[in-house]
């Protein structure tokens, strides 16, 4: 695949997670999470928060002083929220990780091969035909982005697939990228003879958190859980493949079925999380080179770091949403968008100093 990255850039020193890493990692999470519990619109206090949450526990009986309202906000709407927020950017981060490795491109995201607009054409066509309404976990409109994600990335890897002049990698692209046009076409088609329902088609398509419960945070960790393990389990041969896929092959290493599991566990779990959370952009660019950059190139780190700090990263973007034009809340993609065009810039002005 032909890129302005050298391929001398994505050669790394195989390294392993340290233990201060990891408890970085972890602080930023919990950090994150609890600042996601405390503030909002109704201010909790960070006393009555950890109280109230040790309070579920076995055994445990102490007062918060927190209100039955203030203990539903806690724990029906900011808890799963947090939870969600979690899963969602652990996944997005996670999944933009794997795509980096595997095509060897630090501007490669979860999006490459036609999810976001195939999640995007679903829920329109659930939206558009007024379906989507108050089924919990089976409301149409995450089923639907589901649906439409897997049906992307099918004829990404049909048409891409296919026997031709050029190798597996550039194929894969320029069929995602082909597929993502067709799908982006549709669903503009529909929008403008429905346009009674632009405004909740584009309320998903810059992507949001809102949940009312667990029925979101259920239907996406199932996926969530096999798709890290996965992409988990494949961090070491990540680190051989950026040698070149003939270098690795002559390793032992089944480039061909490794980069296919891979991608497949990566793109599966996007489309969980684009179904539930809508189209969140640039979190599968940020966070794997925020951490490539502070931590080193080997994906031994990379992976498991992404997966905390990818979490992290989207509840305090979340967090941001909620406060800054309260009691309004604008879209948590807005935020995203907001920090990762000028992240862009970052990592094109690095790359041609390199090159």
């Amino acid at each position: 695949m032909s890129s302005f990255i050298d391929d001398k850039d994505f050669v790394v020193k195989p390294t392993s997670l340290k233990k201060t890493q990891l408890f970085f990692a972890l602080v930023s999470v919990a950090a994150a999470a609890l600042a996601g519990l405390v503030f909002g619109p109704a201010d909790l206090g960070f006393t009555a928060v950890i109280e109230e949450l040790f309070n579920k526990l076995p055994l445990v009986d102490l007062d918060s002083g927190l209100s039955s309202r203030q203990q539903a906000i806690l724990l029906e709407i900011r808890l799963p929220r947090a939870v969600l927020g979690l899963l969602v950017g652990s996944m997005l981060a996670t999944a933009g990780g794997a795509y980096q490795g595997v095509f060897r491109n630090p501007l490669a995201d979860p999006y490459l091969l036609g999810v976001a607009a195939g999640a995007g054409f679903g829920a329109t066509i659930a939206i558009v035909s007024g379906v989507g309404d108050g089924l919990g976990f089976l409301d149409p409109v995450p089923l639907a982005a589901f649906a439409g994600a897997l049906i992307a990335v099918a004829l990404t890897y049909t048409v891409g697939g296919s026997r031709g002049m050029l190798d597996q990698v550039t194929s894969l692209v320029l069929a995602g990228v082909a597929v993502a046009s067709f799908f982006t076409a549709v669903q503009t088609f529909v929008q403008q003879r429905e346009s009674e329902t632009i405004r909740q088609v584009y309320f998903f398509v810059l992507g949001q958190l809102r949940t009312a419960g667990w029925d979101e945070v259920t239907l996406l960790a199932p996926y969530t859980l096999i798709c890290i393990t996965v992409i988990f389990l494949a961090r070491r041969r990540l680190d051989a493949l950026t040698v070149g896929d003939e270098e690795a092959g002559s390793l032992g290493l089944d480039v061909r079925r490794m980069r296919l599991i891979t991608v497949i566990a990566a793109s599966l779990g996007t489309a969980a999380a684009v179904a539930v959370s809508g189209l969140i952009g640039f979190v599968g660019v940020i966070v794997p080179h925020t951490i490539r950059l502070i931590f080193g190139s080997s994906y031994r780190v990379i992976i498991p770091m992404t997966i905390f700090l990818g979490g992290a990263f989207l509840v305090i973007a979340d967090l941001v949403a909620r406060l800054i034009l309260q009691p309004a809340e604008i879209p948590i993609g807005v935020v995203t968008a907001f920090l990762g065009a000028p992240f862009f810039v970052v990592i094109l002005r690095t790359a041609w100093k390199n090159s």
